[in-house]
């Protein structure tokens, strides 16, 4: 299940987290909030970002294409 956690901190600091995304589809997935809130100030991806990534050059590899 896809889902986004938003924790607002007592001094204001937004953290948002994308659940059940790979690759780019979380920071897409959280695009909208973050240009409402306003700049970021901190990204951390998840392994689930890397491991999509990983398997695309993997699959290319596989078939031959350019890594």
């Amino acid at each position: 299940m896809k889902t986004i956690i938003v924790e607002i901190a007592a001094d204001g600091t937004v953290t948002l987290e994308a659940n059940g995304f790979t690759g780019p589809a979380c920071t897409a997935s959280t695009r909208f909030l973050e240009d409402a809130l306003g700049q970021v100030r901190q990204r951390r991806h998840k392994p689930e970002y890397q491991q999509r990534q990983n398997q695309a050059a993997r699959r290319r590899q596989d078939l031959g294409g350019r890594p």
